[in-house]
C-alpha cells in the first residue's frame, strides 16, 4: 500500500517510524515519487522533534535577533553552529554547549547518561577545541521513591564513568528531586572546550573531489533511532520496553578519538568534521552537504560494522557512539590515514564530494537515496502547536505561600533552618559528587560545592573561565516566564559571585508534550523570558538543545528551561571561594530581601508540598550591579568569600559558609526572622571580608546601587547564633545534611 493514511489494522512503514500522514505526503512531493526504504529512514529521524525542532523552531529564531555580542567582543560561532563559540583574548575561545539525553537515561541510566556525556563532548570536538570540563543538571523523582534507587545511581555512574575515563573534570552542576519527574529523569550535560582562534572548524562539506571520511568505531545496531526516536515521543507504562534503542558507550574510544582528531586539526589534514550523535549517518551526511557548497556521493557498503547482518536503513539511522565524519582532500588523505592509524582508529573512506546539489547514498551499487540534502537537514516540518495558557495557573497563584503560617519563635527557626538542609532539595550532594574526578588534568580551580566551576585556560596568564547550571522546576510552573528569568539571573549570579565576568549563554530547555497546549504556553513564555533577560544582561545565547515530550502517561514534568552561564576572570589567582575562612571577618548580605517564598524550598518542606503564589521578582538592573561589585572585589581581593542567595535564602546560605569554611557564624536579624532566612528573593549574595577591606568594599557597593547590609561575623564556635532569637549547633545539621541521599541509597 502507498496510502498516506493507514487503516488501524494496517500500519505503514512511515508510521512506524513516526511520522505523521502529512509528512509523509510532504516527503513525497518534495521527492516526486515514493521515497525508497532509506529515504524514509533518513527523513524520518531528521524530521523527528529530537533532530528537527519541528514544534520549538518558530520559537527559537527569536534568539537570532539578540546581539551576537560579548563584552570582549563577537560571538565565533553561534546558533546553527555545533556549539557556540566565545572569544575570551589571548588569542584563544572557548566552546561550550548542554544537551539532554532524558529518555534514554530513563530506559538504561547508566548507558543513556553515559552516551549523553559521549554526544556533547564530539560537539566540542567537532569545533576544533580541546575538551577541558564537563556539567550536568539532573532532575529524579522523589528520593525516597523505589525508581529513584534505580535511575539515579546509574545515571551518576554513567556520567562518572565516561567522564572520568575520558580524564575530563566534572566541575559543577545540579541536581533536583521533585514528583514530576519521577519517570522521566531530567539528564542534561554540558562541555566546554578551548581553542585558539585559527584552529575554528565548521561542518560543512565543500570542494568537489574531496573525500568523505568515517572515522572511530564501527556502526552497531545498539542505537538505532535511538535519541531521535526515543526523545520524540512520551513515555507510556510500556516505557522500558524501548531499551534497545539506547547507545552503549565506550569510553577509551572516545579517549582515544580525541586525541586523534586533535592531531587531524595540528596537521592541518581536515577540511570539515561532523560528530555522529543522534540521527547517525543520516545526519553527519545531510548535515555536512546541506551545509557545504555542492552535494555528496556515499557508498554505504563501506562503512565498518559490528554487526554484519544489519539492513542499510538500520546504518543510516544506526545512533552508535564514538563516531566522526570528516571532510579531507586527496593530497592530505595519506597523512589522515596515517595519523589515525597511530591512535588505532579505525578510518574508511566512505564517498566524495561532488559538484551536484545532491545528496546520493549507494548499498552494493544500488542507488537507496537520491535527495536534496536540505530537504533532509534543514527543510524539516515547522510545526505552529496550539498554545493557550492553562486554567488551572490562576488558582495555583492564587494559593499565594507569602499567606502561609509562619511560626517566628526561636525554636521554630532553628527547627526550619536544620529541615531545610537535611531536605532533598538542600542536602549535600557529595554522594554525587565525589564519584566525580572534578580535578583531574590540574587546571581545575573551583568545582562543587562551589557556586561556579572555573578552570585555567591559560597556565602562562592564567586566563580562567568559569561555569554555572541552573533552573528551577518549581518557579517555572508558577510563572514560565519568570521562571527562565530567575534560572539565568541564578546561573549568572554564580558566576558573578565567583569573580568572573559572565559573557553568554547556552540553554537546555526540558518541557512536557508539544501537543498539549499548556505546554506550548510554558515554552513559549520561557522563550520570551529568556530573550527580555538575555537583552538586559547583555549577554547572546549561542546555542542550546530543545527536549519535548517529557511526560509519562498524561503528566508532563515541570517546566524546566535549564540555562548555563560562561564567564571569563583574567587571573584565577583572584577566585572567591564560598566558605567562611577567618574567624572575626564581617558578614554581610548584598541585595534587598523582600517577602518572598513562592516557590521556596521553606514553603516546599515546611508546608508538605505546597506550591503556590508568585515566584520571586526578576531584577536584571541589580543582578548586573551585583556583578559589577563582584568583578572589581575580586580584582582587588577584598573578599574572604562570597555565596549566592537562592535556594533556602540566607538560612541555606549561611549553612553552607559555614560547612564549607568550618567556622561558625553569629548574626543579628533586623526584620521578620522567616522573611529574612528563608526568603528566595534574587540578585543577593552573602559575603565574608576582614576589617581592612570592609570601607572599600561598601564603597564599592554604594557605587554600584548595591544594597549593603552587616548582619554579623564569622566566628570560632561551631554554630549558627541568631542574637536573641536561637542556636543552631553546626554539628547536627552537618549529620543530616550529609545523610540524606546515602541514607535513601541503602534502602
Amino acid at each position: 500500500m502507498d496510502n498516506a493514511v493507514a487503516t488501524p489494522d494496517e500500519a505503514q512503514p512511515w508510521q512506524e517510524l513516526g511520522l505523521t500522514g502529512d509528512e509523509y505526503t510532504r516527503i513525497r512531493e518534495i521527492l516526486g515519487r515514493r521515497p525508497t526504504g532509506g529515504e524514509l529512514a533518513m527523513y524520518s529521524v531528521m524530521w523527528s522533534e529530537h533532530c528537527s525542532y519541528k514544534s520549538s523552531k518558530i520559537y527559537l529564531k527569536k534568539f537570532a535577533a539578540l546581539p551576537q555580542q560579548t563584552p570582549r567582543g563577537p560571538l565565533l560561532a553561534g546558533i546553527g553552529d555545533n556549539a557556540g563559540v566565545v572569544d575570551i583574548g589571548n588569542g584563544l575561545a572557548v566552546t561550550f554547549k548542554a544537551e539532554s539525553h532524558n529518555h534514554p537515561s530513563y530506559v538504561e541510566p547508566h548507558q543513556g547518561a553515559a552516551t549523553g556525556v559521549g554526544g556533547i563532548v564530539r560537539d566540542i570536538m567537532a569545533m576544533g577545541a580541546r575538551p577541558i570540563g564537563v556539567m550536568n543538571a539532573l532532575a529524579f523523582g522523589p528520593l525516597d521513591a523505589p525508581d529513584t534507587a534505580r535511575v539515579l545511581p546509574g545515571v551518576v555512574s554513567g556520567i562518572a564513568d565516561y567522564g572520568n575515563c575520558l580524564g575530563l573534570p566534572t566541575i559543577g552542576g545540579q541536581t533536583l528531586f521533585d514528583p514530576t519527574y519521577y519517570g522521566n529523569p531530567l539528564v542534561n550535560a554540558l562541555c566546554v572546550g578551548v581553542l585558539r582562534h585559527e584552529d575554528l572548524q565548521f561542518a560543512k562539506a565543500s570542494g568537489a573531489g574531496n573525500l568523505v571520511v568515517l572515522f572511530g568505531a564501527a556502526t552497531g545496531g545498539d542505537g538505532i533511532g535511538g535519541a531521535s526516536i526515543l526523545a520524540s515521543d512520551s513515555f507510556a507504562t510500556e516505557g522500558e520496553s524501548k531499551r534497545p534503542s539506547v547507545q552503549v558507550g565506550d569510553p577509551f574510544m572516545e579517549k582515544l578519538l580525541i586525541e586523534c582528531t586533535l592531531e587531524l586539526f595540528n596537521a592541518g589534514v581536515c577540511e570539515a568534521l561532523q560528530d555522529f550523535g543522534a540521527a547517525g549517518i543520516s545526519c553527519a551526511t545531510s548535515e555536512l552537504a546541506s551545509a557545504g557548497d555542492g552535494g555528496m556521493h556515499v557508498e554505504l557498503d563501506r562503512v565498518p560494522l559490528r554487526d554484519p547482518n544489519l539492513a542499510p536503513e538500520e546504518i543510516l539511522m544506526s545512533e552508535s557512539q564514538e563516531r566522526m565524519m570528516a571532510i579531507v582532500t586527496p593530497a592530505n588523505i595519506d597523512r589522515f590515514m596515517e595519523i589515525c592509524a597511530r591512535w588505532e582508529v579505525q578510518a574508511t573512506v566512505i564517498g566524495e564530494v561532488t559538484d551536484s546539489d545532491r545528496l546520493f547514498i549507494d548499498w552494493h551499487g544500488e542507488r537507496i537515496v537520491d535527495v536534496d540534502p536540505h530537504t533532509v537537514a534543514h527543510d524539516g516540518p515547522e510545526l505552529h502547536m496550539p498554545t493557550a495558557r492553562p486554567d488551572w495557573i490562576d488558582g495555583v497563584n492564587a494559593n499565594d505561600a507569602n499567606a502561609l503560617p509562619r511560626d517566628n519563635s526561636g525554636a521554630a527557626i532553628a527547627h526550619a533552618i536544620t529541615a531545610l538542609a537535611a531536605s532533598p532539595a538542600l542536602c549535600d550532594r557529595s554522594w554525587i559528587t565525589d564519584q566525580y574526578d572534578r580535578f583531574v588534568r590540574g587546571n581545575t580551580v573551583l568545582a562543587q560545592p562551589e557556586d561556579a566551576g572555573m578552570i585555567r585556560v591559560d597556565e602562562s596568564t592564567n586566563l580562567g573561565i568559569a561555569l554555572s547550571l541552573d533552573s528551577n522546576g518549581r518557579y517555572s510552573l508558577l510563572n514560565p516566564y519568570l521562571g527562565a528569568q530567575l534560572a539565568l539571573s541564578e546561573a549568572y549570579r554564580n558566576v558573578a559571585v565567583s569573580g568572573a565576568c559572565p559573557m553568554a549563554i547556552t540553554d537546555c530547555l526540558n518541557f512536557g508534550s508539544p501537543l498539549d497546549p499548556a505546554v506550548m504556553w510554558q515554552f513559549s513564555e520561557a522563550i520570551l523570558g529568556l530573550l527580555d533577560g538575555c537583552r538586559e544582561l547583555e549577554v547572546p545565547v549561542t546555542g542550546g538543545n530543545v527536549s519535548l515530550h517529557n511526560r509519562t502517561g498524561d503528566e508532563s514534568i515541570r517546566p524546566n528551561p535549564l540555562v548555563g552561564v560562561l564567564g571569563v576572570i583574567d587571573d584565577v589567582h583572584t577566585r572567591i571561594r564560598a566558605g567562611f575562612r577567618h574567624t572575626g571577618d564581617a558578614v554581610l548580605v548584598l541585595g534587598e530581601t523582600k517577602c518572598e517564598l513562592g516557590g521556596s524550598v521553606w514553603e516546599d518542606v515546611l508546608h508538605d508540598g505546597h506550591l503556590g503564589g508568585m515566584p520571586p521578582m526578576p531584577n536584571l538592573a541589580a543582578e548586573k550591579a551585583l556583578a559589577t561589585v563582584m568583578a572589581a572585589a575580586a580584582q582587588e581581593g577584598l573578599l574572604s568569600s562570597a555565596h549566592d542567595l537562592s535556594e533556602g535564602g540566607l538560612a541555606q546560605g549561611l549553612v553552607e559558609s559555614c560547612l564549607y569554611g568550618d567556622h561558625g557564624v553569629s548574626l543579628t536579624l533586623e526584620g521578620e526572622p522567616t522573611v529574612e532566612l528563608f526568603s528566595e528573593s534574587p540578585a543577593r549574595a552573602v559575603v565574608s571580608l576582614p576589617a581592612a577591606s570592609y570601607g572599600r568594599f561598601v564603597e564599592l557597593c554604594h557605587d554600584n546601587d548595591v544594597p549593603v547590609n552587616r548582619v554579623g561575623e564569622v566566628v570560632a564556635t561551631d554554630k549558627i547564633e541568631i542574637q536573641g532569637l536561637c542556636t543552631v549547633d553546626l554539628d547536627e545539621v552537618r549529620e543530616v545534611w550529609a545523610a540524606t541521599i546515602p541514607a535513601a541509597m541503602e534502602h
